[in-house]
């Protein structure tokens, strides 16, 4: 069965397209500026066994841009499909689901209206979400179509662990509570870090660290999610690329009086002008920072030991509320390549008992590595994340139990 995994954005369509006879990619690739006015649209198109396809198209929305994707998927010269109709079913990345949708779900009209409901909770994301679903409903009538959600995997956490201390009635009349997300790519390192270590999902305590421009960490209990970093939005947590994370709230209205900022200008200083970029001033990226800093930059240094310093907070305390843990894994852009970061994070945890062999350490770069020595407390190991593998694997249990329904 050949599947179809969208990530819609707000100007953007990212897709693969998988066999999943063997989980194989036929195809990926990526549209941007869907709907800008004044710009033609990039459109990136990448078989994996023939040469990456870059031009410029008009491309008005984002059915427009899922038109011509299908135009080339399909395509006699170009193409990896037969025919459109080899894709069975089409899986989505969904930011929010709130309690309304717990797991993955087949949605039809009644679930593209709910969805709609949870535009407040993610008015950057759910939009495009829902456009990239309703485009797909309307271009390929009858194809199945799965909605996987970036908040379903911490839907196990305690409510110790996902309220606020806010007035209670909040959480029932508003779902005022903590979400957390990246719950696909948690998810698959808890399943695919099992397989690694030769046991169940179920037999392991695991910290997840998802470490790139948006950063979060999980703490699963027995294959289960217990506690994470990201809350009510992605916002709270890790310091990452562009957001701020963890502050004082009332810091916000602090600044919005003294800077004469409204509450969308305030969101915005905090989810796009933070971070590592507002505290250095050089850049969101870990690689730029790395640099500024060999040049004796003081700030790059500063935004680097903040990130660090917030990092080993969040480990140290899932370590403790785990009751101990069995593994630690790194993924994301800056945990899979940053070996700085991990050697670092590493040696403040000498305290438990973490060793890990600076050598590997040091040439390890986006592959499945186990760093950890023969006589380190905790496993340490460096795994790939996959999310576009996780929602195609949803996406097809999902599409046989209708066929079989």
């Amino acid at each position: 069965m050949k599947i179809l995994v969208i990530n819609s954005g707000s100007s953007s369509l990212k897709y693969k397209v998988f066999d999943m006879v063997d989980e194989s990619v036929l195809a990926s690739g990526l549209v941007e500026k869907i709907g800008l006015e004044g710009y033609l649209q990039p459109v990136a198109y990448e078989p994996t066994d023939g040469e990456k396809i870059e031009t410029e198209e008009t491309l008005k929305n984002h059915r427009d841009a899922l038109r011509h994707v299908l135009g080339q998927l399909s395509d006699p010269e170009i193409g990896v499909l037969d025919s459109l109709t080899d894709i069975r079913a089409v899986g989505h990345r969904v930011l929010h689901g709130k309690e309304l949708f717990t797991e993955s779900t087949l949605v039809g009209e009644k679930e593209v209206d709910l969805l709609k409901t949870l535009i407040e909770v993610g008015p950057l994301h759910m939009p495009a979400n829902i456009m990239g679903i309703e485009a797909c409903m309307a271009l390929m009538p009858g194809v199945p179509q799965v909605t996987v959600f970036d908040t379903a995997f911490h839907q196990t956490m305690p409510a110790s662990s996902y309220l606020y201390a806010l007035p209670y009635e909040y959480y029932e009349q508003f779902g005022v509570r903590r979400y957390g997300f990246h719950g696909t790519s948690h998810r698959y390192l808890t399943q695919r870090t099992a397989e690694l270590v030769g046991k169940q999902p179920e037999e392991l305590n695991l910290i997840t660290c998802h470490l790139g421009n948006g950063s979060s960490i999980a703490a699963v209990r027995a294959g289960k999610c217990f506690d994470t970093s990201m809350g009510f939005t992605p916002l709270e947590g890790l310091v990452m690329g562009t957001r701020c994370g963890n502050i004082d709230p009332a810091v916000i209205p602090f600044l919005g009086n003294k800077l004469e900022l409204d509450w969308d200008e305030l969101d915005t200083l905090m989810n796009k002008k933070s971070g590592l970029l507002g505290l250095s001033g050089v850049s969101s990226d870990m690689r730029d920072l790395a640099a500024a800093r060999k040049n004796g930059n003081p700030r790059a240094q500063i935004a680097f030991d903040v990130f660090l310093h917030r990092l080993v907070q969040y480990v140290g305390a899932f370590y403790v509320e785990l009751g101990g843990a069995d593994v630690i894994v790194f993924s994301g852009g800056i945990g899979e390549n940053d070996a700085e970061v991990r050697h670092l994070l590493c040696q403040r945890l000498a305290v438990i008992g973490v060793s890990i062999d600076e050598k590997l350490n040091s040439q390890v770069r986006s592959k499945e590595v186990k760093l950890s020595t023969g006589d380190s407390s905790i496993e340490v190991w460096v795994v790939p994340t996959d999310e576009e593998l996780m929602i195609a694997r949803d996406t097809l249990a999902l599409a046989r139990e209708a066929v079989q329904a």
